[in-house]
């Protein structure tokens, strides 16, 4: 399964001979794997890397079990590097030659798919999954103490009893409570070690929100949504609400994103919006998230002295007076440089554009 650590890993890699990335969409629910070996063939006629061409047709035909959905495979073989991912959703298939592994529909599942925890409570305990890149892997669960439900009919039988009705409900109450403490105690500690970004939770409304309150703050900022669900429901089942539920939240927070970079361009303080505007504050290290639609693509121009990278056709560089070399696409290229400064890239999927934002733009660190 790729993580962020697999990611960065790419992203720093120091290409000195060029990287021959491939992304081959295997879902089984649309071909077979022989119709897949033709397109993966036909995909690599073209290529003049006779020897990463070979190391990738090795691993297909011998290593590859052709399981998942789709599979990213980067390889330069004069560095003796090659790396292959299995993905549980899948991409479109593609071809890239350039001097760094093609990263972008990487961070772009990562992204939208990526690091979600999953909960589902009752007043008895939790259970916890997480939800990786269309994966769903139920890892661990806390049942606390029982709770003995009381029926309000024939109350009287009770009335004599120390405490009565009252004392019963007082006691289900404080061992719901101490359940649910113990539970939120124990999810906090499972999100942590998983690394989550991005918190579910399924129950009733009345635990949902019993179970939100008692988790540290730093968690209830990352609640993304709930929804109603029992704790007997198949993986199966949770695995298709998180995968709703987390859509409709990334999109919402897109929105959001947008809507910050509009605003904030408007005033002139704090935003851009267009390709050579951003491309500028990203050589100057402005940027603290990078915006840009997905599937966007641009040619440009890298300077081969600091680095720098525009849209516009020029003899040297604005910023050292280097030579300029033509790149095929220089959004791919700032998505590698931001990631590899540690910058934020979000990647949007919003169905229709939002007044004022095309393609590309950022938020400002200043």
């Amino acid at each position: 399964m790729l993580s962020e650590a697999n990611l960065q890993e790419l992203i720093a890699f120091q290409a000195e001979q060029p990287v021959l990335s491939v992304y081959l969409n295997v879902d089984p629910t649309l071909g077979n794997t022989d119709a897949y070996r033709l397109e993966l063939r036909n995909l690599l006629k073209k290529v003049d890397l006779p020897d990463d061409v070979a190391a990738v047709e090795n691993f297909f035909s011998r290593e590859y079990d052709w399981s998942g959905k789709s599979m990213a495979v980067f390889s330069c073989a004069p560095q003796g590097f090659f790396r292959a991912y299995s993905l549980a959703i899948p991409v479109p298939s593609r071809v890239r030659i350039g001097f760094q592994p093609h990263v972008k529909p990487l961070v772009n599942l990562l992204d939208y798919y990526g690091g979600y925890g999953v909960v589902l409570v009752d007043k008895q305990g939790a259970r916890l999954f997480s939800f990786h890149l269309g994966e769903l892997s139920e890892q661990e669960g806390i049942v606390g103490e029982e709770i003995r439900h009381v029926k309000h009919g024939g109350a009287s039988a009770m009335a004599g009893r120390r405490g009565g009705m009252a004392g019963q409900t007082n006691y289900t109450d404080e061992a719901a409570e101490r359940n649910m403490r113990e539970a939120a105690n124990f999810a906090a500690h499972f999100l942590t070690e998983n690394n989550v970004r991005r918190v579910l939770i399924g129950g009733t409304d009345e635990n949902v929100a019993l179970f939100r309150n008692l988790l540290p703050k730093s968690w209830q900022s990352l609640i993304v949504g709930t929804f109603p669900m029992g704790m007997t429901a198949s993986a199966e089942d949770v695995m298709a609400r998180a995968m709703e539920i987390g859509q409709q939240a990334e999109l919402s927070r897109e929105k959001e994103v947008i809507s910050k970079i509009v605003t904030a361009a408007a005033k002139g303080r704090g935003g851009v919006l267009g390709l050579e505007d951003t491309l500028r504050a990203l050589h100057e290290r402005r940027i603290q998230v990078l915006a840009i639609r997905d599937g966007y693509r641009a040619p440009g121009y890298r300077c081969q002295g600091c680095g720098y990278l525009t849209a516009q056709a020029a003899q040297t560089c604005a910023y050292c007076g280097g030579a300029l070399e033509q790149i095929p696409d220089a959004v791919e290229m700032a998505v590698h440089d931001l990631m590899h400064s540690g910058g934020e890239v979000d990647i949007l999927h919003q169905p229709s554009p939002e007044a004022g934002f095309e393609a590309i733009g950022a938020l400002l660190r200043y």
